[in-house]
């Protein structure tokens, strides 16, 4: 059974930084394409960044572009993102989500077949 399990999100001033992981569990990490996703309160969720299984294609939300980089380690099976100069409308439960066509990003959820539980990033203003 695939298990992911995210961590690294917390309170943070706007202008701060916070770095998501998320392990993944089982042994095809590497054949995963995974994706972030983030959903505040009373809105749907919406992607925010995606990278194929070999980490060479990446893909992200208008919202988020050049202040975000996602990026993975196979040999960790473990998928980061990096968030840089967060303002307080990036704040939501983060959500990351492996697909089994690791070479497509798709920002659909019902593009990914496995979710973890989510980790709330809060940034104050």
């Amino acid at each position: 059974q695939v298990q992911l399990v995210e961590s690294g999100g917390g309170l943070v001033q706007a202008g701060g930084s916070l770095r998501l992981s998320c392990v993944v569990s089982g042994r095809t990490f590497s054949s995963y394409a995974m994706g972030w996703f983030r959903q505040a309160p009373g809105k749907e969720r919406e992607f925010v960044a995606g990278i194929t299984w070999s980490g060479g294609g990446q893909y992200y939300a208008d919202s988020v572009k050049g202040r975000f980089t996602i990026s993975r380690d196979n040999a960790k099976n473990t998928v980061y993102l990096q968030m840089n100069s967060l303002k307080p409308e990036d704040t939501a439960v983060y959500y990351c989500a492996a697909s089994n066509s690791g070479r497509i990003i798709t920002a659909q959820p019902m593009g990914y077949d496995y979710w973890g539980q989510g980790t709330q990033v809060t940034v104050s203003s």
